[in-house]
């Protein structure tokens, strides 16, 4: 693909490739390419009354109001990693601390969807949390590189404290409510939240009113991405069901290395770069894993996701931001 495929319309774009969906929750190769080259251009998302609204990144912003609050995204930041991906893991998530240390309005706090760590060690914690510090407030969820050698014990002794179950909780933060979700531990081919989650979920929402915005953050996405490489959650449309009350539903993921932007219904999904290394697009590479791209092209597809939340307006703003600065580039097949 091209530059010249990227879309010109946004809106238009993402009509197109809902219409090539093959499941409720799942879209074939052509539709993914296509809604690859739309959020490759960089987005800027505003939701009013859960109707969805977009603008390329850098254009005007004038349907963007001030944000009441923000938020951080980051995600699979695979400390102890170093093979030719990024033999510097380290540096690239010091780049991306330091990029939000930069930012004009200090975030709220941050939110990191999983793979913390590439190996579960506790080396590669303890660096995690000296990098983060004591004065960053981090809400955390697991990968499946952070629970595979113990089932997730040492992640859950050091970030499991307040947590139910394998380590899911939720919190509300100025008229929103936020929900932490596990989904890397019961893997069966694709992530599963399992049947204790389930009823955890039913029993939180249960008092909300409909009206309350909810953003929920997992490791590996709730919808069907692509499901020959995991990139799924077998059981997420039995949590989507108990969320079809609210008019505004956000969820944020990480595990698939790339931007991917999906809005169904009352929920908008939205897929985070990693700090460490890309991946390949679905279905054009034999198997998922780190991407080798030119080094001074690395922190073109690594970067962070900023959230700006305006309530009195039911307003939320996604933008995606790469390390280098550069606009966000779509990772197309030709990358590989």
């Amino acid at each position: 693909m091209s530059k010249t495929s990227i879309h010109n319309d946004p809106v238009q774009s993402q009509s197109n490739s809902q219409q090539n969906s093959i499941s409720s929750d799942g879209i074939d190769r052509r539709g993914f390419l296509r809604c690859m080259a739309w959020a490759g251009t960089g987005l800027i998302w505003s939701f009013a009354g859960g109707v969805p609204v977009s603008q390329v990144f850098g254009q005007s912003q004038r349907l963007i109001k001030p944000a009441d609050f923000s938020f951080i995204q980051i995600s699979d930041s695979h400390l102890g990693f170093n093979k030719a991906a990024n033999p510097d893991v380290t540096g690239t998530f010091q780049a991306a601390l330091d990029k939000i240390d930069a930012a004009a309005t200090p975030p709220d706090f941050l939110i990191h969807t999983g793979d913390l760590t590439h190996s579960s060690k506790p080396a590669e914690f303890d660096t995690l949390a000296q990098m983060l510090g004591s004065k960053r407030k981090v809400f955390y969820v697991p990968g499946e590189h952070d629970t595979s050698v113990d089932d997730g014990k040492m992640y859950l002794e050091r970030y499991g404290k307040d947590t139910r179950g394998s380590g899911w909780y939720s919190f509300d933060h100025k008229g929103v409510h936020f929900i932490a979700l596990v989904n890397v531990l019961q893997l069966e081919g694709m992530g599963k939240l399992g049947q204790a989650q389930l009823e955890w979920l039913k029993q939180d929402i249960a008092t909300l009113k409909s009206s309350a915005p909810i953003v929920i953050f997992a490791h590996i996405p709730l919808w069907t991405v692509y499901p020959d490489w995991g990139w799924a959650t077998s059981d997420s449309e039995q949590a989507f069901a108990m969320l079809k009350r609210f008019g505004s539903v956000t969820v944020l993921n990480g595990h698939i290395h790339q931007i991917l932007q999906k809005v169904e219904g009352n929920v908008t999904f939205h897929t985070a770069m990693s700090t460490a290394f890309p991946q390949p697009a679905p279905g054009t590479a034999p198997s998922p894993g780190p991407m080798k791209v030119p080094a001074e092209k690395l922190r073109d597809v690594l970067g962070v996701t900023d959230v700006h939340f305006v309530p009195q307006h039911h307003q939320l703003a996604i933008v995606d931001a790469p390390l280098s600065g550069a606009p966000v580039a779509p990772q197309h097949p030709t990358s590989l």
